[in-house]
């Protein structure tokens, strides 16, 4: 810290907060610590009596913690980000659109393990809405180093870590198994839950085709629904292991490349996902999908919903938080199911 002269003090960062009293209006900290003085504040701190400042003086390579907050915030707004503005060392992201929010884990864990600086978001993978907020950041310290910034820059290489990728799929193929709703003995109440799921994304079912238990049924149903063109397939039934249970070979037949059959997710382990040569996705969905509130369907959507090619890997990881608790009531998205 140093003693300067008010007048002399400006380009200068505060030490601790002053506080300014004008009896029977105010009464608070007119100067927070860490302000930066300005020319316009030189009468105001004159009026409160303050001819001499404790400043901190920025030693060579040091920053203030706001600009260091805008270059933190620099590593991670992307397009379709909003930003507050800085206060006290902190700026806060938020969605300026719909779409599924992605993390670069590893650059984001890469410039946490960095001293004195931090990066807090919600759970990635999950959608947002326009105005969620996205994440906070900022320096611990009112003075840093820079070198510290220069190393995050480096880890994250000029692409901001963070992305809320629009969804962009709109049209989906369903094909719905099993002779007891073929042959009109029960009601199909599967098909209305797939739709509502996926309204939610924007995606409305334009085909649908209702097929008898069999092998060869279900693979033309899948065949004929990739003639129209949709852009994902989704499969009801039939994705147990008993033996009238044909979907999973089924889709096989069909020519997709299967990318997970089973995850390590309650409910919904016997969840199938699958890609054609063109990229079209094609899931199907086990029974638990059309009677719980919250299944793998609701924590693999949004993704696939956005156009995310998923990867075994990206099942393997949801073994942790992946149990449902069952609660209730039941507060999904906002609980640790899928985080």
């Amino acid at each position: 810290m140093k003693l300067i002269r008010t007048v002399d003090a400006v380009g200068q960062v505060l030490c601790h907060d002053m506080t300014q009293i004008i009896p029977g209006q105010y009464k608070d900290a007119r100067f927070r610590k860490g302000h930066i003085v300005t020319e316009e504040d030189i009468p105001v701190l004159l009026s409160m009596g303050k001819e001499n400042l404790y400043i901190f003086e920025l030693g060579a390579g040091q920053l203030h913690e706001n600009d260091a907050a805008e270059r933190m915030c620099a590593l991670c707004r992307n397009e379709g980000m909003s930003r507050s503005e800085v206060k006290e060392g902190k700026i806060e992201l938020f969605a300026e659109r719909d779409g599924v929010f992605l993390i670069d884990r590893e650059k984001l864990n890469a410039v946490n393990a960095i001293d004195e600086l931090m990066i807090a978001t919600r759970r990635g993978d999950a959608a947002v809405r326009a105005g969620d907020k996205l994440a906070g950041t900022r320096v611990i310290p009112l003075v840093i180093d820079e070198a510290k910034l220069l190393e995050a820059e480096r880890i994250v290489g000029g692409k901001p870590i963070l992305e809320v990728r629009p969804f962009t799929l709109r049209r989906a193929g369903v094909v719905t198994t099993g002779s007891e709703v073929y042959h009109g003995r029960i009601e199909d109440r599967f098909t209305p839950v797939i739709e509502r799921k996926l309204a939610a994304y924007g995606i409305a079912m334009t085909e649908h085709v209702t097929v008898d238990d069999g092998p060869d049924n279900i693979r033309a149903a899948i065949e004929r629904l990739r003639e129209t063109g949709v852009d994902m397939i989704l499969c009801t039934g039939g994705m147990s292991v008993d033996p009238d249970d044909n979907t999973p070979g089924a889709i096989k037949a069909s020519g997709a490349r299967i990318v997970t059959y089973g995850a390590p997710v309650l409910p919904g382990a016997m969840f199938l996902l699958g890609y054609f040569d063109d990229g079209q996705p094609i899931m199907g969905l086990p029974g638990c999908v059309m009677y719980a509130r919250a299944t793998i369907f609701d924590l693999a959507l949004p993704r696939i919903a956005a156009g995310v090619e998923l990867t075994r890997g990206d099942f393997t990881t949801l073994g942790e938080g992946g149990l449902c608790l069952g609660c209730q009531p039941c507060t999904f998205p906002n609980c640790g199911f899928g985080a």
